[in-house]
């Protein structure tokens, strides 16, 4: 089972609930260790400095941070202290806001809150006004000595909370030069409706996580088990074809309306060889193929 990272309550007027804090994610990246391939030994990576290159105990290591003049500013551990933010047990709900209202890209790390054995009815409470009302509430915390943002929702019948990056953690769109040239691109409204036809043949109402898989990770795995058994194929490395510019936008979309259309009619006549993964091996729907 899961262990609660965080106990507290959340606050708002004169309520307050009771929760734990858990991990609503688990990363399933394919983890590896640095080897030598001489010797098949692990690789350790040693704390060096770089005055004369001997090895630097962990107790002598301090925070340095570098100023534009290449120089560092030593902070000290009790000095980082002084500034932590207050330890708190509560999750102090600033105000509520429209879902839809919230930037995505604005969202961090995910958990879940679960009520306390003996107080289940106020979370009760709270998760159905937030359905009914489609509101977030906008609450601050501090977990580990560190102040945080966050959005309480709720999901399925429970809350989730999601922490939240700050504005100024948001690389700005004029950072990126590229996307200055997407204002100056001119599209004919026979380009646009035709752009309409192929969202509309592919779309398929609701979001489905579950028709979404990691295929790489799962050859990756295969791929290790098989040469852990002892084989030792090779494995064909694609060559690059390079990007190609499309030069009939029209004819590209109109093709590609076709060939999802298509897949469609097969999908639902049962034509198909077999039952198929609909997502493809670089994550895209196989349909839109």
């Amino acid at each position: 089972m899961p262990r609660a990272l965080w106990h507290g309550s959340i606050s708002f007027g004169l309520v307050s609930i009771p929760v734990k804090l858990f991990a609503a994610t688990q990363r399933k990246t394919v983890r590896f260790n640095q080897i030598d391939a001489r010797t098949g030994a692990r690789v350790r990576q040693r704390r060096v400095s770089e005055a004369d290159g001997r090895e630097v105990d962990l107790a002598d290591v301090a925070r340095g941070y570098e100023l534009a003049s290449g120089r560092y500013v030593i902070l000290t551990d009790d000095e980082l202290a002084a500034l932590d933010p207050r330890a708190s047990r509560t999750i102090e709900l600033i105000e509520f806001v429209d879902q839809g209202s919230i930037n995505p890209i604005l969202y961090d790390s995910a958990y879940h809150l679960g009520p306390d054995d003996v107080t289940v009815k106020p979370y009760a409470l709270l998760v159905r006004a937030l359905t009914e009302t489609d509101k977030v509430g906008m609450a601050r915390f501090v977990m580990r000595g560190k102040e945080y943002l966050a959005a309480i929702r709720a999901d399925q019948g429970v809350l989730a909370l999601s922490t939240m990056l700050y504005p100024d953690e948001i690389r700005p769109v004029e950072e990126i030069p590229e996307l200055d040239k997407v204002n100056e691109a001119e599209v004919t409204e026979a380009e646009v409706a035709m752009a309409h036809q192929l969202i509309a043949s592919l779309d398929s109402v609701t979001f489905a996580p579950e028709r979404y898989h990691d295929t790489y990770r799962q050859k990756v795995l295969e791929l290790i088990e098989r040469k852990a058994a002892g084989e030792d194929e090779l494995i064909e490395v694609p060559t690059s074809k390079g990007t190609t510019t499309v030069v009939d936008l029209m004819a590209a979309l109109e093709a590609s309306v076709a060939a999802a259309r298509a897949a469609r009619a097969e999908a639902s006549t049962g034509a198909s060889a077999g039952p198929a993964d609909p997502v493809g091996p670089d994550g895209t729907d196989r349909q839109s193929a």
